[in-house]
């Protein structure tokens, strides 16, 4: 029987671990870019949050309630912050019918291109062979369709926000501990989140600030506003040090 549960949990740590899971906040700004102070109109499209709860194999399993409640504090904690960012922050407000659809597909991409970021330029294993050498460029982009967001809003740049907030279970945080018994290292949570800076005239990313170990309970407003420091911490051009308060 031990040998059984060891080898059970030996397979299911093989499907859940990554080299990933070690990866340290990064942020990176494209070379030549600079944002200059109170000169600037930029769009702030309402952030993409998901709150749920991790399984004891490590599934992720969405909670409505606590997206909901995370959504509403990090909207009060982005509006208590804008005022620091240096530029003129409007918010691109709800959109409906084809205009909301265009947005939750660029919401995505930003998604997919932060942890392609991470993943090939910011962690070292995985940097791809352009992304090796020192000083490699930031070049990354969402394309030039994103143009179609800042239809008459009078935005030069828009602000992506991505956040994802898996508590661990009952059952997950007992895993941990009979895998640490054994030596292993279980994750039990993830809290990952992405801010991003973007040109809405090609789609250009122009900086990004990405982290998969975020701090911060995004249910309750203290956590929101921690993780908004975090996310807007070297903010081009910001008035204010974004540095995230300790815990």
């Amino acid at each position: 029987m031990r040998f059984a549960f060891g080898f059970a949990v030996l397979c299911l740590l093989m499907g859940t671990l990554s080299p990933m899971a070690m990866a340290q906040e990064k942020s990176a700004v494209r070379q030549g870019f600079v944002l200059d102070s109170n000169s600037t109109r930029i769009l702030l499209f309402r952030p993409k949050v998901t709150v749920g709860s991790q399984s004891t194999a490590g599934m992720f399993e969405p909670n409505a309630d606590w997206t909901q409640q995370a959504r509403d504090n990090l909207d009060m904690a982005l509006a208590e912050a804008q005022q620091n960012l240096g530029n003129e922050i409007v918010g691109s407000g709800d959109l409906f019918g084809q205009q909301a659809d265009t947005l939750a597909e660029y919401q995505s991409l930003f998604g997919i291109v932060a942890q392609s970021v991470i993943e090939f330029q910011f962690f070292p294993g995985n940097r791809l062979p352009t992304k090796k050498r020192k000083g490699a460029a930031f070049d990354w982009t969402l394309g030039p369709d994103v143009s179609a967001l800042a239809a008459r809003s009078g935005a030069r740049y828009g602000l992506f926000i991505f956040t994802e907030d898996q508590f661990g279970s009952t059952g997950r945080k007992m895993l941990q501990v009979f895998a640490a018994m054994g030596g292993v290292s279980v994750q039990s949570g993830q809290h990952k989140g992405f801010a991003g800076l973007v040109d809405l005239h090609n789609g250009d990313l122009l900086w990004l600030n990405a982290d998969l170990q975020m701090g911060g309970d995004v249910r309750t407003m203290d956590g929101a506003r921690r993780r908004v420091a975090q996310l807007l911490e070297d903010f081009p051009g910001s008035t204010a040090n974004f540095a995230a308060p300790a815990q």
